[in-house]
């Protein structure tokens, strides 16, 4: 399951990308997937070791092309050990919500992007996340839970005062919404409640097999009720660097194709 749209980023053979975040992996194997040179970066190493292993399998069944390459770097988003400019494309999906100092994560992002390279966030939309958090105090109330709800201008000047332009927005995972009110209602670590359990084999059933009529259900609902905001922004040529280094500048453009930025009903 995606949030960040590659068809959008431009990611191809050549491209480097950072995943800031990657958790267990899914943006940085769909852009290994795609050819590109990519860093997987988190600060769980045991989240990595499965993320190495996949990327070996990936490359043992012959699933990537040739001259793609992939690794894991494990460490802290506040303080990112590449130079500045180092990525065609940073993506951070659903991490800056956890981060207490948020805009110095920003800044580190915009910082290992290259001038003309992609920079793109996703968070948490407003509306499902305020219903998450006041049906369950359990669910953000956790050690390393969510310290914060975005409304989209927010974000959006965030990632502007970092030396970012924002060039599209958009929402995803409508249908997953519902399935998060309802684990609040019932409790987060409930899993094993018969309506819970009922709704996650639909959700399985919609990313296996993609059927149309929940793929257009989603599409219809998700400029309503998707549960991600996605930002896409681009680094100016002249946004500031903090400190000199050069970069790596691979192949791949980067760059966030189309145009506007989703509403602040987000």
């Amino acid at each position: 399951m995606l949030t960040v749209d590659f068809d959008r980023i431009g990611v191809g053979p050549g491209t480097t990308v950072i995943d800031v975040g990657c958790g267990a992996g899914r943006h940085a194997f769909e852009a290994y997937r795609r050819g590109a040179d990519v860093v997987a970066f988190d600060q769980d190493k045991s989240a990595l070791g499965d993320v190495e292993t996949m990327f070996a399998a990936m490359s043992a069944e012959g699933h990537v092309p040739d001259g793609a390459a992939a690794t894991t770097v494990a460490g802290d988003a506040l303080r990112l050990p590449f130079p500045d400019g180092a990525f065609d494309c940073v993506i951070a999906s659903e991490i800056l919500e956890h981060v207490p100092d948020d805009e110095r994560a920003i800044a580190e992002l915009v910082r290992v992007a290259r001038p003309g390279g992609s920079v793109v966030v996703t968070v948490p939309r407003w509306l499902p996340e305020r219903v998450c958090w006041l049906l369950s105090d359990a669910y953000h109330e956790v050690e390393g839970g969510h310290v914060r709800i975005y409304r989209g201008a927010e974000l959006r000047g965030k990632l502007r005062g970092a030396g970012l332009r924002p060039v599209a927005g958009e929402h995803a995972h409508a249908l997953h919404a519902p399935y998060w009110w309802l684990k609040c209602a019932v409790g987060p670590d409930n899993d094993d409640h018969p309506l819970v359990k009922a709704y996650h084999r639909v959700l399985v059933w919609d990313m296996m097999r993609a059927p149309w009529p929940t793929r257009t259900a989603e599409r219809l609902l998700d400029p309503v009720l998707g549960k991600s905001l996605a930002v896409y922004s681009v680094k100016d040529a002249g946004a500031v660097e903090n400190t000199g280094d050069d970069g790596g500048q691979g192949a791949g453009t980067g760059a966030a194709g189309g145009e506007g930025v989703a509403g602040d009903a987000d």
